[in-house]
């Protein structure tokens, strides 16, 4: 029998592919948070700003989409630079295994 509690193997996949293909969990533990501290950021600075020069809530509201903008922005670059590794270790694989 095997070690592991679900009943599968406890060496690996079945398919044979290694823990380190793929992009990892770890890699994009981080985009959720930096999203949210983007937003309120840029948000607290829209507010301060707008408490500053009694323009309320017209800062608070450029806040909100720099914040949102910059947020989305940062997350498509992450995950098309991971998809470019991935993409090139597929590649090399492909071409390593002919």
């Amino acid at each position: 029998m095997s070690a592991s509690p679900g009943g599968g193997p406890a060496s690996g996949p079945p398919d044979g592919k290694g823990v380190g293909e793929g992009p990892s969990v770890a890699e994009f533990a981080g985009v959720g948070l930096q999203f949210a501290v983007s937003i309120l950021l840029f948000v607290f600075l829209g507010q301060w700003l707008d408490r500053r020069l009694g323009t309320a809530p017209w800062f608070l509201m450029v806040g909100v989409f720099l914040g949102s903008g910059a947020s989305f922005y940062s997350m498509y670059r992450k995950l098309m630079a991971a998809q470019a590794r991935e993409d090139a270790a597929r590649k090399a694989r492909r071409e390593g295994g002919q």
